[in-house]
């Protein structure tokens, strides 16, 4: 078997050929014409980006993804599911917001932007899966109910998985608010007494009885029947009902990649990354450090386990920035050809989610870069 292509291009630019044309090219050069687009519905998977996060991808990079999808005859959107915490993006009013206010809107990308599973992050499919670590996968249904699938992937570290690539986004992006809890944690939802308001939302909207307002104003859980839905939290406005974070990355990564495996069984997709600004958390802060190292490149693949693995390699082989997180804990040179995951994260584990994804036949950890 062949390694799988990873195509990459850095940042360099000149007048006649910036950064959105050089992500034209990219693409092209990587194959996306190879796909039948004409009148087909394409999911591009984005993360907006958390109000006061500045490290997100900058909505000209989906523009211009959007205008090359759109001249194969294309219907595109661009989509993301609610999250699992309280937040300005939990909700879908809210969630469009946060998505305008950072860009993400029709004028300037070209095409709708539409929360993938609702409302209140209810509307999803479950698709059977009975792998290793998932029965199931509630999955966002405007992603199951699109043609195609295309990630766009801010590629920078993570609290939890090590760092948030292709397969992070799409497992966890994917994924509703029911699927994000079984996804972060094995034990269901637990309610904060102290930010309860007796409201009863939680309670009318429990599909299952599980969950009364006592005489004492407070929600409890039954939890012999509850089933870790995560509607409670899905629905409460008091951060009140909130996930239990206790699984350990290695599980985490594991469901994330086969979470990915529901979302692009039977359906075409297309994998890019974007290596700057490679912050060492998340984008759902409502801020971003410092960067770990300078700015790298796009790189793009049909392949998001070779993607996730080039890009991780870049990462490693690159020095660190000084001043940044990784320094201050690392005070030993410039890092470079160090895993500058495992040094900011010290409790994750990256590796076990890419080979996992290349057990389960997502993909593969070996990859030719072809720099263009």
């Amino acid at each position: 078997m062949s390694d799988s292509k990873v195509y990459f291009t850095n940042l360099r630019a000149k007048p006649s050929l910036n950064l959105l044309k050089k992500l034209e090219l990219l693409v092209k050069k990587a194959g996306i014409d190879t796909i039948d687009f004409d009148h087909k519905i394409v999911a591009i998977k984005i993360h907006f980006g958390e109000p006061g996060n500045m490290a997100y991808l900058r909505p000209n990079y989906a523009a211009q993804i959007v205008k090359v999808l759109k001249s194969k005859g294309a219907i595109p959107f661009l989509t993301d599911c609610n999250t699992l915490y309280y937040g300005s993006r939990s909700n879908a009013p809210n969630h469009l917001e946060a998505a305008f206010e950072n860009g993400y809107n029709p004028m300037v990308t070209g095409c709708p932007v539409i929360i993938a599973d609702g409302i209140k992050g209810t509307d999803f499919r479950e698709i059977e899966l009975n792998t290793e670590n998932c029965a199931s996968a509630k999955i966002g249904t405007a992603v199951v109910e699109s043609d195609i699938l295309i990630s766009m992937n801010h590629f920078k570290g993570h609290e939890m998985t090590g760092f948030g690539g292709a397969l992070k986004n799409i497992g966890m992006g994917c994924a509703s608010v029911g699927g994000k809890l079984f996804l972060h944690s094995s034990s269901s939802p637990k309610i904060y007494e102290e930010n309860c308001t007796a409201c009863k939302v939680c309670e009318k909207n429990c599909n299952y009885g599980a969950i009364k307002v006592g005489k004492d104003k407070i929600a409890h859980i039954n939890y012999e029947i509850c089933t870790g839905c995560g509607q409670c939290i899905a629905v409460c406005q008091y951060d009140s009902a909130r996930v239990v974070w206790e699984n350990a990355s290695e599980l985490v990564n594991k469901r994330i990649a086969e979470y990915v495996s529901a979302v692009l069984r039977n359906k075409p997709s297309f994998h890019i990354n974007f290596i700057m600004d490679v912050s060492p958390d998340c984008d759902c802060y409502g801020f971003n450090d410092y960067p770990l190292v300078p700015n790298i490149g796009m790189a793009a693949s049909f392949d998001p386990v070779a993607l996730d693995q080039a890009c991780a390699d870049m990462v490693v082989t690159a020095p660190a920035l000084a001043g940044s997180k990784i320094c201050d804990n690392h005070d030993h040179g410039d890092l470079s050809g160090k895993d500058k995951f495992s040094l900011t994260h010290p409790d994750t584990t990256w590796q076990s989610g890419l080979e996992h994804a290349e057990k389960i036949g997502l993909g593969s950890r070996k990859y030719e870069l072809i720099e263009i």
